[in-house]
């Protein structure tokens, strides 16, 4: 049965993993590094399944098995990055995340090696060599920090993801497709984490004369638990593979760029009244600023969250108050007032009133 569930997972993240490495879409980065993570998760997998046949303990198989657990934290944090990033690429200090991964695979060969040296007493090993054997094969160690280095990594990301929210720039879709993956992630590698620290702290400390305890109470069902994952994961990541980016990620940088565009145009709008031409359109406003269209759309979808229409008609309405305050204009209709502030029909006048004030135009001015 174990065999059973482990093949799925496996045979589904080989699967789908090679499909999203070949992927040529909008999402080309984020397919490629999802399918790289479904490619080591269906490795390991692998590994435990020759292992369940024999093969993998200490025969010509043991030096080639390497775990490479170290990489899955930096790369989840990568896929929701190129996901949300338009264009991504990784830069030279990107790889700096990868440090864990390369030091697991060197003290990996470097432990494994001793098998060469053994010759059934402490003293045919190096200090080093011995040590690290207890800790690296007798232990949970390399279980511990990839489960460490996952729930840092999810956490990490879903800051990435409360940005990326917060200036409004992602649909709501892709952001629970990730944030449904990082909860995965995050709360199956905290209950890891969790009966580690218990078999750590409670059943070794009470009885270490035994061979890691962690294989006993939990390591069958670990990778049962990372079948599921890598089973789902790639079904759901294909499904999704082809999903078209509605919007892009702001840097900082170009984030405070459209802060001050925003701050001009309402400067602008204030002092010159532009909204109060009933003709005003996207193209004319941003010719006016000396703007590129694009730009000024960006401006306000990022910074004020709001779309063209919304913003004119919004100080539209806020114009037409500050006339309905003075008593010269207690003489005129709501409707004339309302066309003096840029409206250009009725129909648009009265849909704007009710968004933005939340009542019927006929509350402003009652005697109407």
């Amino acid at each position: 049965i174990i065999i059973i569930l482990l093949s799925l997972g496996c045979a589904q993240g080989i699967l789908y993993g090679g499909i999203l490495l070949r992927s040529t879409g909008n999402n080309k980065m984020a397919n490629r590094i999802l399918g790289t993570i479904l490619f080591f998760l269906s490795y390991r997998l692998l590994v435990q399944i020759l292992r369940l046949f024999g093969l993998g303990r200490y025969d010509g198989w043991y030096y080639i098995m390497l775990d490479f657990s170290w990489i899955h934290g930096p790369l989840l944090y990568f896929y929701v990055k190129a996901y949300l990033t338009q264009n991504f690429k990784f830069k030279k200090w990107d790889l700096l995340h990868f440090v864990p991964f390369v030091v697991q695979v060197g003290f990996s060969i470097f432990v494994r090696l001793q098998n060469l040296y053994w010759e059934g007493t402490r003293e045919s090993l190096s200090w080093l060599g011995y040590w690290g054997y207890v800790v690296w094969m007798n232990l949970s160690t390399i279980y511990f920090v990839a489960s460490i280095l996952i729930i840092v990594y999810a956490n990490k990301a879903q800051n990435f993801i409360k940005t990326v929210g917060e200036n409004g720039t992602v649909s709501d879709g892709h952001l629970l497709w990730l944030k449904r993956v990082l909860l995965a992630f995050k709360v199956y590698f905290s209950l890891v984490l969790l009966i580690l620290i218990i078999d750590l702290l409670v059943i070794n400390k009470a009885d270490f004369t035994s061979y890691f305890y962690f294989t006993q109470f939990y390591y069958y069902p670990f990778f049962i638990g990372i079948s599921g994952l890598t089973y789902w994961l790639g079904l759901a990541g294909y499904r999704r593979k082809d999903s078209k980016y509605q919007k892009t990620v702001v840097s900082e940088e170009e984030l405070e760029q459209l802060k001050n565009m925003a701050n001009t145009l309402d400067q602008a709008m204030m002092t010159n009244k532009w909204f109060k031409d009933p003709e005003l359109s996207l193209n004319s406003l941003a010719a006016k600023l000396e703007v590129r269209p694009y730009l000024l759309t960006k401006c306000l979808n990022t910074v004020k969250h709001k779309k063209f229409n919304d913003y004119v008609n919004e100080l539209r309405v806020e114009e037409l108050q500050k006339l309905l305050r003075q008593p010269k204009n207690q003489k005129y209709t709501l409707l004339s007032l309302a066309f003096e502030s840029g409206f250009n029909s009725k129909s648009s006048f009265n849909r704007a009133v009710k968004k933005h004030l939340g009542m019927a135009p006929s509350a402003l001015k009652p005697d109407s």
